[in-house]
């Protein structure tokens, strides 16, 4: 995700890191190098046999620009879901090890249970990343665990069984009792509901026939439409389509990039950061001095 100061005026202009232009770029130089043709082409003479007149594609522009906006509407809203579930992973995450400190004061007795739930923040990073799930959430198991998550196919879920298993354990004991076992439980379920509900935003993109509408209509639009400028723009014709390409494109790229918000792109959610709030919080939790540093942006980029 990009972190940056609101940049000044004159520095909009020159901005890259963050920008859609260089994965476009190649889109507005073909729609400008097609406008040179046309203009060359007519001369100021209109080109009857494709002229449309303005009114046209000013209906045709609209209706696009209304297409535009709200597949980006639908693919923020699934941006925007995904990090309250993350929030919301952070929340449950930190009540569980308040909890388990008001339960165990002494710290070797919740240290395996406030590493497993560390270890299930990075596997459902990993997951949603399509990374090694089991190598993500290694370094917080002991030997046993390992063994058992290897022959998982859905490591967080392991992670939790693992969890879950813990407490019941010291239910057994006489540790805790039922009722504790049983609020304990919901936040391990609550924490399932998160996994749930991301592998949901992951695994369900916007429908692609939707996406390929719009994107032929764009390009349509952006041919045809130097030849309805030409003759009266003139040599105009290219900053005027370039910059309406831009526009066209640039938001088809940026909604794409919403839709997946796990990934990697500049504009996705910055999982890493996420995990490692959670990783400094219930390290806290146990009193452990030696934490690790809350990442921030390299080139303005938070991952």
């Amino acid at each position: 995700m990009i972190v940056r100061p609101r940049p000044r005026a004159y520095q909009l202009l020159f901005i890259l890191r963050g920008s859609v232009v260089r994965h476009i770029a190649w889109k507005v130089v073909a729609i400008a190098l097609l406008s040179c043709l046309v203009v060359w082409w007519s001369h100021g003479e209109p080109i009857e046999f494709l002229n449309a007149g303005l009114g046209t594609f000013s209906i045709l522009g609209l209706a696009l620009s209304v297409f535009l906006g709200f597949r980006n509407n639908a693919c923020y809203d699934r941006w925007w879901e995904a990090r309250k579930h993350w929030g919301d992973l952070i929340v449950h995450s930190r009540n569980l090890a308040r909890e388990l400190a008001a339960l165990f004061p002494n710290v070797a007795q919740r240290e395996v249970l406030v590493s497993l739930l560390i270890g299930f923040s990075h596997a459902l990073a990993a997951r949603l990343r399509d990374q090694d799930e089991a190598q993500a959430a290694s370094k917080w198991l002991n030997e046993s665990d390992k063994t058992s998550i290897q022959m998982s196919r859905n490591v967080p879920n392991g992670v939790l069984q693992l969890f879950d298993a813990r407490l019941a354990g010291l239910y057994r004991q006489g540790l805790i009792s039922d009722i504790v076992y049983q609020i304990l439980s919901q936040k391990v379920s609550a924490l399932a509901a998160v996994q749930g509900a991301c592998e949901r935003i992951k695994t369900t993109p916007t429908p692609f026939a939707y996406s390929l509408l719009l994107r032929r209509t764009a390009w349509l639009f952006c041919l045809l439409l130097p030849f309805s400028l030409a003759p009266s723009l003139n040599f105009l014709t290219p900053l005027i389509v370039a910059t309406i390409a831009y526009t066209f494109f640039g938001l088809d790229y940026l909604g794409d990039e919403l839709e997946e918000p796990f990934g990697l792109l500049d504009n996705d959610l910055p999982l890493n950061t996420l995990v490692r709030v959670i990783e400094v919080d219930l390290l806290e939790s146990l009193n452990k001095k030696d934490l690790p540093p809350n990442l921030t942006p390299v080139n303005y980029l938070l991952q």
